[in-house]
């Protein structure tokens, strides 16, 4: 058994008392090994570990190393802190066919694991939590304290014996998370924060927390939903999606074989399952996932997007009508300068700004354009192109509709008022 775990994180407790109980031998990691994986490597060949944990994020670092396949000493690894993504399964069974995969579910409040699941393949875009352990339970409850149906999110509750008597010398924060049992008198019941739905076999799925739950321009968002979405596709092997300033989504990738037009490809792919306003307007490309001293993906430590950096090799607008349009970009989402194969959603746009542009295009152009435009030609070659072929079909027209009003001037009153006659 590898004890590697921060003694500060609560995972850290079964690794230290498992292998008394079973009278196991206990190898303890080096401190700070436990972010490195070819440390941990070379210590599980060495010492021929059997059984480990790992946090998802790390987990997926791990399976990177070329040599984790010469792991042949692990039967067990065990996965909890986090979502544990397919892809990550997935290079599991690749990788380390010898080894057993067991995805755990379970915050402290609640003594470290509730749920348990034992990781199969089974085709699904989703790794389950499981069922609950033994003397503990789960509730999946909407606002009014109903249980949700099969299929349908709700946040997740936890009782039972594990639960813990609240927090220490914060009594309003205990009694806002511990709550009386509405099912069963007497008993308490801990609300997670954590959205969850139940599959039609009683298997529990995880779907993000509530509080990573944004609203951007008024539409309520699940960034875990963008982020699962992303990880069912087969370049991306990690994924986050913050919420910048409530007005555009920032999509963080570390990704495995992918083509040059990634960002295309991704953003489709995303459009074919969700809203458009679920589509991350900016994008930005790491080499590792910044983690916390617990292995946890560190949100905070994500790097901020900057919209001038999001712009595509410059090439210059050309025509009179491309340098127009480009100024207008440039105005509207306030910044330097922009290229021809510059793409408005990586700079900063969004559905707001594109009626923005619309407006001032009808002001400057005298003609009308559909703001849907924006989002199915999002270049500015594209958009371009687009807008001179809106004004030749708008040209014949608008010559029709002067030469009438000229014709009109030239009659007299009495001519007018038999036509309204």
């Amino acid at each position: 058994m590898l004890q590697k775990t921060p003694f500060s994180f609560d995972v850290s407790v079964w690794e230290f008392f498992w292998p008394l109980m079973t009278g196991s031998r206990l190898v303890v990691a080096a401190p700070g090994d436990h972010r490195d994986p070819a440390k941990l490597i070379s210590l599980i060949k060495t010492e021929q570990i059997t059984t480990l944990h790992f946090v998802p994020s790390m987990l997926q670092a791990f399976l990177q190393d070329p040599d984790v396949a010469d792991c042949h000493s692990l039967q067990r690894i065990v996965c909890s802190g986090e979502a544990l993504p397919v892809d990550a399964q997935q290079q599991v069974f690749a990788k380390l066919p010898h080894a057993a995969l067991y995805n755990l579910y379970g915050p402290t409040e609640a003594a470290i694991d509730v749920t348990h699941w034992t990781c199969i393949e089974e085709g699904r875009d989703a790794v389950p939590i499981g069922r609950p352990i033994a003397n503990l339970g789960c509730y999946i409850l909407d606002n009014n304290f109903e249980p949700a149906p099969v299929g349908v999110l709700g946040e997740l509750y936890l009782g039972g014996v594990g639960l813990a008597r609240g927090y220490h010398r914060r009594p309003a924060l205990t009694a806002e998370r511990f709550i009386a049992n509405p099912f069963v008198k007497g008993e308490r019941l801990y609300r997670t924060g954590d959205l969850a739905r139940y599959r039609d076999d009683g298997v529990i799925e995880y779907a993000g927390r509530i509080d990573h739950q944004v609203k951007l321009r008024g539409l309520r968002i699940e960034l875990g939903e963008i982020e699962a979405r992303l990880l069912e596709h087969d370049w991306v092997r990690e994924a986050a999606v913050l919420a910048v300033d409530s007005k555009f989504l920032v999509g963080y990738l570390v990704l495995q074989g992918a083509e040059e037009d990634w960002r295309e490809v991704l953003s489709a792919h995303l459009a074919s399952h969700l809203p458009d306003y679920m589509v991350p307007a900016q994008w930005m490309l790491l080499e590792h996932m910044p983690l916390s001293p617990n292995g946890k993906l560190d949100r905070k430590a994500l790097p901020k997007v900057d919209a001038n950096l999001q712009a595509r090799p410059y090439v210059a607008p050309q025509s009179e009508l491309e340098q127009q349009i480009a100024a207008i970009w440039a105005e509207v989402l306030e910044v330097e300068r922009v290229g021809l194969h510059d793409n408005f959603f990586e700079l900063g746009g969004h559905s707001l700004l594109a009626t923005q542009v619309v407006v001032r295009l009808r002001e400057q152009l005298h003609s009308e354009f559909d703001v849907k435009s924006i989002f199915t030609t999002p270049t500015l070659a594209e958009f371009t192109a687009g807008v001179a072929a809106q004004q030749t079909i708008n040209s014949p027209v608008q010559d029709a509709l002067a030469k009438s009003l000229e014709a009109l001037k030239r009659l007299s009153a009495e001519d007018l008022d038999k036509l309204i006659s």
